[in-house]
């Protein structure tokens, strides 16, 4: 007997096809993190990342050394955490999806504790043309608050 809606879990199949995909997401929340702290305080340390990652300072040793040996950062133990160029790259794009969604989510209504709590839970997910179609779409809404307006009078 075929599934009655086999592409549905050919993509829900495809959306969790491997831990690579939850690694990636993780490091990609470090490398956020990271980035923020830097912006913030001008540096980064091991028990900073920790307390905003909820987790323990040695797991955070762990994932900076990985990010180190994939060249996302450069980091020394008791030393500071610098974020290479292609860090940089993958955290600042993080970011941009980040205000993009987040954006998109004031526009809908969506109190903001809760457009902050999804936004941080598909930020990793969406593909680069998904993103620059909802910029665009955004933009376009700002350019015509009536529609905007009209929304939030439903």
């Amino acid at each position: 007997m075929k599934p009655k809606n086999s592409k549905r879990l050919d993509s829900i199949k495809a959306a969790h096809k491997s831990e690579k995909t939850r690694s990636s997401t993780r490091m990609e929340d470090y490398l956020e993190i990271i980035l923020e702290l830097v912006e913030l305080k001008g540096y980064a340390t091991t028990l900073d990342i920790s307390r905003y990652m909820n987790v323990s300072a040695p797991s955070v040793t762990k994932m900076l050394q990985r990010l180190d040996e994939g060249g996302y950062l450069e980091y020394e133990k008791y030393h500071g955490i610098n974020l290479t160029d292609k860090g940089t790259h993958i955290a600042e794009g993080i970011k941009q999806k980040h205000g993009i969604l987040l954006e998109f989510f004031e526009i809908l209504g969506i109190g903001y504790d809760t457009a902050n709590q999804d936004t941080e839970g598909i930020e990793h997910h969406l593909n680069p043309k998904t993103i620059k179609q909802l910029r665009k779409f955004i933009t376009f809404l700002k350019a015509n608050p009536k529609i905007i307006e009209n929304f939030k009078n439903l």
